[in-house]
């Protein structure tokens, strides 16, 4: 099959403040993919123009992109424009999941259970916030990932500074309410009524500070996988997190960040629709679990390559 894919383009790089994990996404891809006879080239986009995309002759891609410019719909639509099969959500609902907000608003309407959350910006009320919101309350940019500019505010007048933090990314930030629990992340893979949850994983970090150094550095960080749930709760998360991809639109693969209360209910955080693909990834960890490795992972996204607009969808 590898041999049908044509000349392929591992997509990374880019211009993001993930830059440097997707670097590291895409040479695993690129390694995995020649391993299995694949004819990958990697293609740095933060280096390289969309007319030397354009003029690569890829027959298809696989986005190992992350942030802007890249998961955010801007690059997915370029890929439409050229006509180049890629891995991946569509230009609408990769642009949704990256928006935080638009994403909780989105789910929320669905009926969706996600944590109560507020905008915020130079002009808001910060004592309103914390009164509707309570404290600890989690800061953030809408549209990074990667723990980028996040805070845990545990003290109102903290909250400032929190917000300064999170505007070096975006003129907006995202305040949501603080979920007391075990942190839990769901693979997905597929699209539309195909599309299933792979193993429930928990991340255990130092202190519960899962940052940038203990998501992709640090060795102290524990995942336990599958995690240690009971049955019904285990289909019942991952049936969230199925649902949570199948109202944005997302298709071939992603992962939903889920909170899960000291009641035992589970609470959606976000969706990635172009997770890491590093060593100290998730979405591979989850594959594992059910006996994919790394390589063959790769492959299965890269096989569900499409252009999605109406009426131009091929393989």
């Amino acid at each position: 099959m590898s041999m049908e894919f044509g000349k392929v383009g591992v997509l990374y790089g880019g211009r993001s403040a993930e830059r440097e994990v997707s670097l590291m996404s895409g040479q695993g891809v690129y390694d995995a993919l020649r391993s299995r006879g694949v004819d990958a080239h990697l293609f740095d986009t933060g280096k390289h123009t969309l007319a030397e995309l354009a003029h690569a002759g890829f027959d298809r891609v696989f986005i190992a992109l992350h942030g802007r410019y890249g998961e955010d719909g801007t690059l997915q639509g370029a890929l439409e424009l050229l006509g180049i099969p890629y891995t991946g959500s569509g230009t609408l609902a990769s642009a949704l999941a990256m928006d935080k907000v638009m994403t909780k608003r989105i789910w929320v309407n669905e009926g969706l259970p996600t944590p109560l959350y507020a905008e915020l910006d130079d002009d808001s009320d910060l004592d309103a916030v914390v009164a509707e919101l309570g404290l600890p309350i989690f800061v953030k940019p809408p549209h990074e990932g990667s723990t980028l500019g996040v805070t845990k505010v545990e003290h109102a007048s903290h909250l400032p500074a929190a917000v300064q933090l999170a505007s070096r990314y975006e003129e907006k930030a995202l305040a949501e309410k603080f979920v007391d629990g075990r942190e839990l992340t769901v693979a997905v893979l597929g699209s539309g009524a195909q599309a299933r949850a792979l193993p429930v994983i928990e991340i255990r970090a130092p202190q519960g500070n899962y940052d940038f150094q203990n998501k992709y550095y640090s060795d102290e960080t524990q995942y336990i996988c599958p995690a240690d749930l009971p049955n019904a709760l285990t289909a019942e998360i991952r049936s969230l997190a199925e649902r949570a991809f199948r109202v944005l639109g997302c298709e071939g693969w992603g992962r939903v960040d889920v909170m899960l209360d000291r009641q035992d209910r589970p609470w959606l955080l976000e969706i990635n629709t172009s997770p890491g693909m590093t060593g100290h990834s998730l979405v591979p960890m989850a594959a594992r679990a059910e006996g994919i490795d790394y390589a063959e992972l790769c492959v299965r996204i890269l096989a569900g390559a499409s252009l999605k607009v109406h009426g131009h969808r091929q393989a």
